[in-house]
């Protein structure tokens, strides 16, 4: 098949056989012939869970590849600006661990009350993680510059929602059913705004940067199945490197705390870790827009499609810790993130670091809090 111009076109047959998804599913069969040899492997050895590690880390680096390729595609072919297309598609697709473990959570807080202190702490642990680590290891490894309409826009957007929820959380004894219906609401208005207004932050980005040259060399159902089978090799293979990763620490006796903070907050990010590292190298506006866009997804469509499963509420036992550690951290985060985008409007490497230590510190204050060192 030929497109105008002569440029020959891939179709889905095409498609399926290419090297890339060749590669995927050999590794997605690897990783689960290596997950029940790990299953029935006895003894000490951790060879299988080693061997299933790597697999599942180069299944999510490639199956993110396709994701963003096809993404894209889609994005040029319905002429969506590169930025709304992360701030959409990308972002609710990368979120979607999130919106499943909130909403988990959420149905099972009648039985026990305290699993909704896990829903609302992995929100705020997700948005501090890649607003602070993701955003960092990004930033250091490859400078990012940002479009003004980004910061002025999707910056803001993405610091009023977490203000939002908050304010939800600290007033009213928690998130209600109506309160979640209103986050939604918001989202979904938000995603209504950005595709009706899809030509002008076109436009916007054509005069604030160079014009991106937009190839096309595959149909639409060949992009639609590029994004389809990249979200969900990238979601299995992150639920499998989650899944080995917490084996491992608990085999190496990592305290369990740590465990649930950091593997829970790093694991329901790792979609976005690596298709925001995967499109800084082809595409900033990508890039930015998946990390922006997920932090306006969580604190609005997850966990308000969480609250509506089921009210949401703190309880003693995670209260302080909170109020006066998990919340603060996200907000300075966040507002150091902010500033950065704005000083220039280029991230520059220093900066990815600085982003990077953030997270580091908070690590440690929740260590030390765990360990007693720190009274909240």
């Amino acid at each position: 098949m030929e497109a105008e111009g002569g440029t020959k076109v891939m179709g889905i047959p095409q498609l399926v056989l290419s090297n890339t998804l060749v590669l995927n599913g050999a590794l997605f069969l690897g990783i689960l012939a290596l997950h029940s040899a790990d299953q029935n492997t006895t003894g000490n050895g951790h060879l299988a869970s080693l061997g299933l590690l790597a697999m599942a880390l180069m299944l999510l680096i490639k199956s993110a590849d396709v994701f963003i390729e096809g993404a894209k595609g889609l994005a040029y072919r319905a002429g969506l600006p590169e930025v709304v297309i992360g701030l959409t598609i990308v972002s609710i697709g990368t979120s979607l661990p999130e919106i499943l473990v909130t909403s988990t959570a959420a149905a099972d807080i009648p039985n026990n009350p305290e699993i909704g202190d896990l829903a609302i702490g992995g929100i705020y642990g997700s948005i501090l993680v890649q607003i602070t680590l993701i955003l960092g290891v990004v930033v250091a490894l490859r400078g990012v510059k940002i479009r003004p309409s980004w910061l002025k826009r999707d910056g803001l957007i993405m610091f009023l929602s977490i203000a939002l929820l908050t304010f939800f959380l600290l007033t009213g004894n928690g998130l209600s059913r109506p309160e979640g219906a209103l986050l939604m609401a918001l989202y979904i208005g938000y995603i209504y705004w950005l595709l009706s207004h899809r030509d002008e932050i076109l436009e916007d980005e054509q005069s604030e940067g160079e014009p991106v040259e937009r190839r096309l060399n595959r149909t639409t159902a060949s992009y639609a199945v590029m994004v389809t089978l990249g979200l969900l090799l990238a979601l299995f293979a992150a639920h499998h490197l989650v899944g080995v990763a917490s084996e491992l620490a608990y085999a190496l006796n990592v305290p369990h705390a740590v465990i649930g903070t950091t593997v829970s907050g790093l694991g329901t990010s790792l979609p976005e870790l690596t298709i925001a590292f995967m499109a800084a190298k082809r595409s900033e506006g990508v890039a930015i827009g998946t990390l922006i866009g997920s932090n306006i997804t969580d604190p609005l469509l997850s966990i308000g499609f969480a609250a509506m499963v089921h009210p949401l509420a703190l309880t003693s036992a995670s209260y302080n810790l909170t109020l006066y550690l998990i919340i603060p951290a996200t907000f300075v985060g966040t507002g150091v993130a902010l500033a950065m985008m704005r000083s220039q409007y280029q991230f520059k490497r220093w900066e990815g670091v600085v982003l990077i230590l953030i997270y580091v510190v908070f690590v440690a204050l929740l260590l030390a809090e765990r360990q007693g060192v720190l009274v909240l």
